[in-house]
């Protein structure tokens, strides 16, 4: 069975992040078999989702799908893995991003791509339309997600996402940031969890 990766990055990010690109390196070197994909998403929710959908959806039923999601990605990555029963490792992720992004309405600028485009009270809905229900600890959903969260994360409240996930794997380092100092330093433990080998197969992008 072929695997892939699907690596999907923040709010305003692009696949160019540091995250993504010391995911991509590592999975290249230590595991040559395995696909990677990190996609520049769409910058409407709705869109991001469809864009993600197809992705995993035009590729046969012999390949299997392990997600990694930071921050607003991690919010789709938890959709995402409900829809399609995956694995998926969530960084700082997103638990209501819907009221986070009221702070953000209006013309935005992404720092990779300097696409220039409105976010507005739908891009909020779209949002809202996506929100998952919590694993919960008699169901085997709970198995599914690998937490990583970093106490200093300076946007969101790292609370809200070991509450939420309190009955999946959790890591919770003391200080670090929104970006997740120290990444690749758990890249490893993200093979693990995900059962990676070297079954020989192509590398896609």
């Amino acid at each position: 069975m072929k695997k892939n990766i699907l690596h999907i990055h923040g709010f305003n990010s692009s696949p160019l992040s540091l995250k993504a690109e010391q995911t991509r390196k590592y999975i290249a070197k230590n595991f040559p078999n395995v696909g990677f994909y990190c996609p520049q998403l769409a910058t409407t929710p709705a869109n991001a989702i469809s864009q993600l959908e197809q992705l995993i959806e035009t590729h046969d039923s012999n390949t299997k799908w392990y997600l990694i999601g930071s921050s607003l990605g991690g919010y789709f990555a938890h959709y995402l893995a409900k829809k399609y029963d995956c694995l998926a490792v969530l960084v700082n992720p997103a638990i209501t991003p819907y009221e986070l992004l009221h702070d953000y309405i209006g013309e935005q600028v992404n720092p990779y791509t300097e696409e220039v485009y409105q976010v507005t009270e739908d891009h909020i809905q779209q949002l809202k339309a996506l929100e998952k229900t919590a694993p919960t600890i008699d169901c085997t959903e709970k198995n599914n997600y690998l937490v990583m969260v970093q106490t200093g994360d300076e946007v969101l409240n790292y609370q809200q996402a070991v509450e939420k996930y309190q009955h999946c794997r959790l890591i919770v380092q003391e200080g670090g940031d929104h970006s997740f100092i120290n990444f690749e330093n758990c890249l490893p433990t993200i093979s693990d969890f995900f059962q990676l080998d070297n079954t020989k197969q192509i590398n896609s992008r």
